[in-house]
């Protein structure tokens, strides 16, 4: 019977005050956030534990509380040249809270003295403000409510002391995260009529930096885990596995270089004034091509970005948005983006890494807003017509969206009134051209969806009717090479 890293690992680990509570327990943050507090605590003596808050009330916590907070992570792939893989047992993580269930085990954080950092990957949609959040409520529906609850409760119980604010860094895919984050809070505060001296404590004693993070983590190897668990000697149901590659930039005041020794523990993470151009390269190529590439890859039958990118017609599509559509809406130095931009395709090709498409799909639709949306309108605005590669992707999404591959349904994982929107919108569709056009029509006009009306953009409805018309009815593999075709 194969041992548990529990009964393996329990006698080996060391234990620190719990100075970071963080939202979220999935894969990207025990493979990113995670890994850099184990690595500052063996190398730079930073001697801090994370409590982990499950943000939704089916997450996973208590399988990380059944392994006492440890889980082996393996990163794979390009390092210093040379190909590697390797794995860790990371201690960082004490324990986890389901709010949902033990609501006051989660508002006792607040009371913890020695509580200094919070971070959070809620994903693009976590935050944003719920007005029907309470102060009364246990736990609130939102992210913003549950940290706005925790922060006003360690400002009663402290009596409002300057040293008991905290520094929020937010890990999410928005742009300007902490700016947003902190907005939310202080409408929370106001909406509550928690005070002004409340707010005064927020705004003077609370640092909230905006984050950009950079890292593959595909998670969970389910393909070859029999394999891990007897090199391990031990079973893990918490495997993570990640690129060697890794990026944190935060943006904040220079004194938390000294609250934080990234430097001291090698890590590739910089605290800067301003994290703008970071962010515009990151998020527009490397997650843009994701979201663009993901619809298209499952719905050509592909399962991960590495077969995706090793198909001719997928790989010629996705080398073209970056290049021909994308670059050309960036203001760094071209040499810099194209440089970027090559080390992203060897990225995406890491024969390491198996990086399921499905996986980059939850939440697509916040996903294609935050990170191609200002792309292609971007695009519009410098060449006065439609970027052919990203409106395809979009058509693409909204084809995905309709639930069906082949006969196979699709496992749609986003929010309800989002899922439902669609659903209701297909089932107008009789196979018409007609009855195309209006549901597209009807889908670029959804505030819900992308904020704005896109219905507006000149021949943005006709050319997604085209294309969705032709993936109805021959197919995403003869659609893509159509795509490619027309637009050489």
């Amino acid at each position: 019977m194969t041992k548990s890293i529990k009964t393996s690992w329990i006698e080996k680990r060391n234990t620190y005050p719990e100075r970071i509570v963080q939202f979220g327990e999935g894969n990207f943050l025990r493979g990113f956030v995670d890994w850099q507090v184990d690595r500052m605590n063996k190398t730079a003596g930073f001697r801090s534990s994370v409590v982990i808050v499950q943000p939704r009330a089916n997450g996973t916590v208590s399988k990380l509380n059944d392994q006492d907070g440890l889980y082996t992570l393996f990163l794979q792939g390009l390092k210093n040249g040379s190909a590697i893989r390797e794995h860790t047992v990371i201690e960082a993580i004490s324990r986890g809270i389901d709010p949902y269930k033990e609501y006051g085990e989660y508002i006792k954080l607040a009371e913890n003295p020695e509580l200094r950092f919070i971070v959070s990957n809620t994903t693009e949609a976590g935050i944003a403000f719920a007005p029907d959040d309470k102060l009364t409520d246990s736990p609130q529906s939102s992210f913003p409510g549950k940290l706005t609850a925790l922060l006003y409760h360690r400002y009663q119980y402290f009596n409002g002391s300057k040293e008991k604010g905290v520094i929020i860094i937010p890990c999410e895919l928005i742009d300007r995260n902490g700016d947003e984050l902190k907005k939310i809070v202080l409408t929370f505060a106001s909406l509550w009529n928690l005070g002004g001296e409340f707010t005064n404590w927020l705004e003077e004693y609370n640092v909230f930096c905006s984050s950009l993070v950079d890292r593959i983590v595909p998670g969970y190897p389910k393909d070859s885990i029999s394999e891990i668990t007897e090199e391990l000697g031990y079973e893990d149901r918490l495997v993570v596995v990640g690129e060697q590659y890794h990026l944190w930039v935060i943006e904040g005041p220079a004194w938390l270089k000294a609250e934080l020794p990234v430097e001291e523990a090698g890590l590739n993470t910089l605290i800067v004034d301003d994290m703008t151009p970071f962010r515009s390269r990151k998020v527009r190529i490397l997650n843009g091509a994701h979201t663009a590439m993901t619809p298209i890859s499952y719905l050509c039958n592909k399962e991960t970005v590495g077969e995706a990118m090793l198909d001719g017609q997928i790989g010629e599509f996705v080398r073209e948005l970056i290049f021909n559509e994308i670059i050309p809406t960036l203001d760094l130095p071209k040499a810099e983006l194209t440089a970027y931009a090559d080390e992203i395709m060897d990225r995406f090709l890491n024969p390491y890494i198996t990086h399921y498409v499905m996986d980059i799909s939850l939440n697509s639709i916040s996903k294609f807003k935050t990170r191609d949306l200002p792309t292609l309108l971007e695009f519009v605005d410098r060449k006065e017509h439609l970027p052919q590669k990203l409106v395809f992707s979009l058509s693409a999404l909204i084809f995905f969206y309709k639930g069906k591959r082949g006969n196979q349904q699709i496992m749609l994982r986003d929010d309800d009134s989002i899922l439902t929107f669609f659903h209701e919108q297909w089932n107008t569709v009789d196979g018409s051209q007609s009855s195309m056009h209006t549901f597209v029509r009807n889908v670029l006009q959804e505030k819900m969806l992308w904020e704005q009306d896109l219905s507006e953009l000149a021949g943005l409805a006709d050319t997604i009717t085209n294309h969705l018309m032709m993936m109805e009815h021959s197919g995403m593999r003869d659609a893509l090479q159509a795509c490619l075709v027309n637009t050489h």
